[in-house]
């Protein structure tokens, strides 16, 4: 994957993000201030400390960062997959109106699979081995719609053919070891979409997968986007895969949202060092390059003990500049361009000067 793209529109009207007050008159998944925090022996585990945006019918959002940014955390909150007494969760989410936090399980449970579904990055230990791909889909149809087991069946027939499944009368009676990978990654799309619902979480859909199956899935899944007018998250940590899908990204770091604007924009005018990295280490197959690929220095900090000031700040090449105050205060997740927002405390001259004198010419 590359990240050239055609291009996209502009962020859609009321897909806003970070603490803009009231979700736009378009979202019909608003997220505000979420925190999600585990309790552990060593102390507090901030997976998610403070995400807000929103996405609307038919638009696809990127959550993308490197391993540990809470990007999978993010969506398990949004489907309340958290084991309860084992979390504590704060803030809003509202799927259509509806506010999910804390609400009673068992209505989660019903919006979960009918309104709203998700394709786990590894089908093989999110399907169960002893029963077969078929049973599977059956049973999550059933669960929402009072049909007979024929019907049900027919319907898991119909979705294994519609994703790409060959033979799928016969292969709907196989269990997923039998399944290769892609087809499996393809048989939980097919559970996911067998009840259409309005918005699809996509969890790494592609990690284990060659390139040849990965576009087939991605292409996969922005037909049945279009076939189904749901909105969908993208959560990766490969720029490449959102180049591909995404009309907005948002980019996480150390539980929290650092940048987040078109997709278009983040790759042609990122302003933030942690995006720089991402895009700076990771190979481009449209152009020849120069320069060899610079990996992020040092590693993601601990969720227990996040750095003060801005989280990134003892990775970052451009702390210094500021004299202190990145180790210090935490940099506002604010507006820096139209409709384009980040948390960096250097200066929009200086970082337009960094991206187009520095980071720009290595890509």
């Amino acid at each position: 994957m590359t990240p050239a793209r055609p291009p996209v529109a502009a962020t859609a009207s009321g897909v806003g993000i970070g603490g803009l007050g009231a979700p736009g008159p378009d979202a019909f998944l608003s997220v505000r201030d979420l925190r999600v925090h585990f309790p552990t022996d060593d102390g507090l585990v901030k997976s998610v400390d403070g995400m807000s945006f929103d996405l609307a019918r038919g638009r696809t959002l990127g959550i993308v960062g490197e391993s540990g940014s809470g990007k999978s955390v993010t969506s398990m909150a949004i489907m309340g997959l958290h084991k309860p007494g084992t979390v504590t969760m704060t803030g809003s989410i509202r799927l259509g109106g509806q506010e999910l936090v804390g609400v009673d399980p068992d209505l989660v449970r019903e919006l979960r699979g009918k309104r709203m579904s998700m394709i786990f990055q590894d089908p093989l230990s999110a399907m169960h081995p002893f029963y077969t791909v078929g049973h599977q889909i059956i049973e999550a149809y059933r669960v929402h719609n009072h049909v007979s087991k024929s019907v049900a069946r027919k319907h898991a027939i119909d979705m294994l053919d519609r994703v790409g499944i060959p033979q799928s009368s016969s292969r709907v009676d196989d269990f997923p070891h039998q399944f290769s990978g892609g087809m499996r990654q393809r048989a939980m799309i097919a559970m996911a979409l067998s009840c259409d619902p309005e918005l699809l979480i996509a969890d790494e859909p592609t990690t284990a997968l060659d390139v040849t199956v990965q576009a087939q899935i991605l292409d996969l899944i922005r037909d049945l986007q279009r076939e189904f007018n749901s909105a969908v998250i993208i959560i990766t940590h490969d720029l490449g895969v959102v180049a591909e899908l995404a009309d907005d990204i948002l980019v996480m770091y150390a539980g929290r949202a650092v940048e987040y604007s078109s997709a278009d924009t983040i790759f042609e005018r990122p302003q933030h060092p942690n995006t720089w990295g991402l895009l700076t280490s990771m190979p481009r197959l449209d152009r020849e390059r120069i320069t060899r690929l610079r990996p992020i220095k040092g590693t993601p900090p601990s969720l227990i003990n996040v750095p003060s000031g801005c989280p990134f700040h003892p990775r970052c090449a451009y702390a210094e500049r500021m004299g202190g105050l990145c180790q210090s205060e935490r940099p506002p997740f604010i507006e820096v361009l139209p409709s384009h927002h980040a948390a960096c405390h250097l200066p929009q001259h200086e970082r337009t000067s960094i991206w187009a004198n520095d980071i720009q010419p290595t890509l």
